[in-house]
């Protein structure tokens, strides 16, 4: 194997030199540096045919059902099946841990979220569950028409779901994804976000299966060489974004909208073809949603409309280095009918840059 795909699998944006912002990142630079979020991936590569997997994101380690967080989403193009919009939108609280896998095994995630819910302890009179699931389309590397996640994969990944550095590239619901014609896969990044004498985090997490040409910083490095799916412009991007900034649902959408301007920094289209998602949470203590049987009144204290530049700021760049981030850390696969993806030549990369 050549020096630039080991690079690519081992750096990170920042081992590179790359600084996207003024804002500093989170000491693991990651949706992890939000205190209490989890993340949790099964990926499965097997035989010729398998390459996908489950990626899960728990908001807090608490009954999430029974302590749900304000949580709002927002779309960039619909091209997709993402499950569980319409209740978020309403009542803007997130109930169940975020899911991510591929296309056709949204509906068994669902499934599996629902069961994790129900047997939860505490939750033995539950009756509704909104399971939210985010996808993307890996069939070009993977047989996805074969289903081959399982409910069980799904609990396993949420099971496994932890804090600390996050598994990046070629993992979880980013094992067969293809991103701007190179191989995709899952990034994350993170930013402290200073407002008045207070501090916040912000990470995201990204799920990347996207077509355009390349930009770094603004740079189109992309346009000086060729990717190994050049062809393939269609393709989705799931975003999820955690805070622990104490942001109402309405403003969470707006947090949430700005995440695709990262996303098109980096050379995404958002096309015909492409579902494109984010999904915004806030895990402040004092805006988890309790049963009206506990109280019937909320009483929060949440950030004024104009403190939220530097958050705005903060989800555009960590959005665009999430995004190099899955590139840089995925690796060079073979899988379905022989389908062959590079990863980025991060060799010529950097020759550019330079």
């Amino acid at each position: 194997m050549n020096s630039a795909k080991t690079l690519s699998r081992l750096q990170r944006a920042r081992d590179l030199g790359i600084r996207i912002g003024g804002l500093s990142p989170g000491p693991l630079n990651a949706i992890t540096d939000v205190s209490g979020v989890k993340v949790g991936q099964v990926t499965l590569i097997e035989g010729s045919d398998i390459r996908t997997g489950v990626t899960a994101i728990i908001p807090h380690p608490g009954n999430l059902y029974q302590e749900k967080v304000p949580a709002a989403i927002a779309i960039g193009n619909g091209y997709g099946k993402l499950i569980g919009y319409t209740q978020v939108e309403e009542l803007g609280e997130l109930e169940t841990p975020l899911v991510l896998t591929n296309t056709l095994s949204a509906p068994v995630a669902a499934e599996a979220l629902i069961d994790y819910t129900l047997n939860q302890p505490g939750n033995e009179n539950v009756i509704s569950v909104n399971p939210v699931v985010g996808e993307t389309n890996d069939g070009v590397l993977n047989d996805i028409r074969a289903c081959f996640i399982q409910k069980s994969h799904v609990l396993k990944a949420l099971g496994k779901a932890k804090s600390g550095p996050v598994d990046e590239g070629t993992v979880g619901a980013g094992t067969g994804t293809i991103c701007l014609g190179y191989k995709g896969g899952i990034g994350s990044s993170a930013r402290i976000v200073g407002i008045g004498s207070d501090e916040y985090t912000l990470g995201v997490l990204v799920q990347t299966n996207f077509g355009g040409q390349l930009r770094i910083n603004r740079d189109p490095v992309g346009r000086n060489f060729e990717p190994s799916d050049s062809e393939n412009d269609t393709g989705s991007c799931m975003i999820v974004v955690a805070t622990d900034a104490p942001l109402s649902a309405h403003n969470l959408k707006r947090l949430a909208r700005r995440a695709f301007i990262g996303l098109g920094r980096t050379g995404g289209i958002m096309s015909n073809g492409s579902g494109d998602y984010a999904v915004a949470f806030s895990t402040a203590q004092d805006l988890r949603i309790k049963p009206a049987v506990v109280a019937h009144l909320t009483t929060s204290t949440v950030l004024r409309n104009e403190s939220l530049n530097p958050l705005f700021q903060a989800v555009i760049d960590t959005t665009e280095e999430a995004i190099l981030n899955s590139l840089l850390r995925a690796k060079t696969l073979t899988g379905y009918k022989n389908s062959h993806i590079d990863v980025l030549p991060i060799d010529l990369v950097r020759e550019v840059l330079n």
